[in-house]
């Protein structure tokens, strides 16, 4: 541990105070005891996560698979897309998501924010003596807006890991079945990645972004309001 002294601002060096300031490592392992002890709702909040980053990066995935597709230059693939549901016209040289496309990915993920928000604040609810107690030993709101951001941070990268794997490796197959192994050859793997690791990282966003509110709930509690609170 950390200690800091505060003295007088007048300089004088009677010591008044003294804050004891966790290391960032243990602050991490809180916050993972703190989901451990409550799974069964931090898995509900993950499982949100995965659904909504694994629809943007099967959507994404997809549409390298089918650039892939498409740069092969086959009349015959490019028809095959088309038929798919793809809107290509003659001069188009890749595919992009249509506007309603756009929409439900947009949607989803708003979706999954509000969820991540309400059981943040159903997690605060629970945790009003925790966080008083803590407040009570000495434990500053940064301490506690940490606390809470740390355990939304690693949520969020398992969902948005698992949900990005989940949905491009669901893209792949999907694409194998309808054109076969030329859709697996012809796809700039690299783009692919790309594309999971960019879903992977607008999950932990959402995750983060959702925590925020109900984060700074919590740090700005009072300690006595807290402790008082019937469960």
């Amino acid at each position: 541990m950390q200690n800091h002294s505060i003295f007088h601002p007048e300089g004088h060096s009677e010591k008044i105070d003294r804050l004891i300031v966790l290391p960032f490592m243990k602050s991490v392992d809180i916050a993972l005891k703190s989901i451990r002890v409550r799974f069964f709702r931090s898995l509900i909040t993950t499982v949100s996560l995965i659904l909504a980053v694994s629809f943007l990066s099967f959507t994404r995935v997809g549409s390298d698979v089918a650039n892939g597709l498409l740069a092969t230059g086959e009349p015959s693939l490019r028809q095959a897309l088309i038929r798919s549901g793809y809107d290509l016209r003659p001069e188009d040289v890749s595919v992009g998501n249509s506007p309603k496309q756009q929409w439900i990915i947009v949607l989803s993920l708003l979706v999954c924010v509000v969820g991540i928000v309400n059981a943040q604040l159903m997690a605060v609810t629970e945790r009003f003596r925790e966080i008083g107690t803590m407040k009570c030993l000495g434990a500053l709101d940064r301490f506690i807006l940490r606390l809470f951001l740390l355990e939304a941070g690693i949520q969020g990268l398992i969902g948005s890991g698992a949900g990005a794997v989940i949905g491009g490796t669901f893209a792949l197959v999907n694409f194998f079945l309808r054109f076969g192994t030329v859709s697996i050859t012809t796809l700039s793997w690299t783009q692919a990645g790309l594309s999971v690791a960019i879903a992977t990282l607008v999950g932990c966003a959402l995750s983060l972004i959702g925590v925020m509110y109900p984060a700074m709930v919590a740090a700005r509690m009072q300690p006595v309001e807290a402790m008082r609170v019937e469960q």
